[in-house]
């Protein structure tokens, strides 16, 4: 089987089942479709917003929002929030999913006193979901920490990048040696470590691959929307 897929669309049941993970948005898939997955021997894990709410406005949002996606950045120790993501993060183990993918992990730059809390809202899921797997998508500000409670961490972004809706490049090579400083330091740490880069040449991906596997990291190439499979 395939390592991994981030797949944000619904149905292909078919093309999934060839990956031994795959990261799915939570609302687009069923018990039932669950099950034909896990059948095949697929992990499944229900995407998770830590510090982004897409939804109605509610107290825990902050005024801000996120430029690309357009989510409200949200207060993360707000206990309406907690409530909100612990609710979500059940409902998707209950639903048949096995595990979750934690997204919208870096505060470190924007609002760093929320990285206790956004600490404490891991641990919460972790035990009063209990997921069998847990994926963080970077976080790295709130390693070490972090790695006690997760299984495994994404780097996003780790080689290849979208610029626009239509162009994708590798880094920069500041950026990359930034990024490779911080690959090694996963490295010593007992967790599963993955990629996810985005390119839309054969050439700019064989690229991704052939880095992350340098570090060490399983992974997958998407194009922006993560639509492929």
């Amino acid at each position: 089987m395939k390592p991994i897929c981030f797949y944000y669309g619904d149905g292909r049941l078919d093309r999934l089942a060839a990956y031994d993970k795959v990261v799915l948005q939570a609302d687009f898939y069923g018990a039932e479709q669950l099950a034909v997955l896990k059948s095949h021997g697929v992990h499944t894990l229900g995407y998770l917003s830590l510090s982004e709410d897409v939804g109605p406005p509610a107290p825990w949002q902050r005024p801000e929002r996120n430029p690309d996606w357009g989510g409200a950045f949200v207060h993360v120790g707000d206990p309406g929030w907690v409530g909100h993501v612990v609710d979500q993060a059940k409902a998707a183990i209950a639903t048949g999913f096995t595990g979750l993918f934690l997204d919208t992990l870096n505060l470190e730059q924007t609002y760093p006193e929320d990285l206790p809390h956004l600490l404490a809202l891991i641990a919460a899921i972790r035990e009063e979901a209990r997921p069998d797997y847990l994926l963080a998508n970077r976080g790295f500000g709130l390693l070490p920490r972090m790695a006690e409670l997760v299984d495994g961490v994404l780097f996003e972004s780790f080689s290849a990048r979208w610029v626009d809706e239509h162009t994708y490049a590798p880094w920069p090579d500041d950026v990359l040696e930034v990024h490779a400083t911080v690959a090694e330091r996963l490295l010593e740490y007992d967790l599963d470590l993955y990629a996810l880069d985005y390119a839309d040449t054969a050439e700019l991906t064989e690229y991704a691959y052939r880095r992350a596997n340098e570090y060490g990291m399983l992974c997958f190439v998407s194009d922006r929307i993560l639509s492929r499979t």
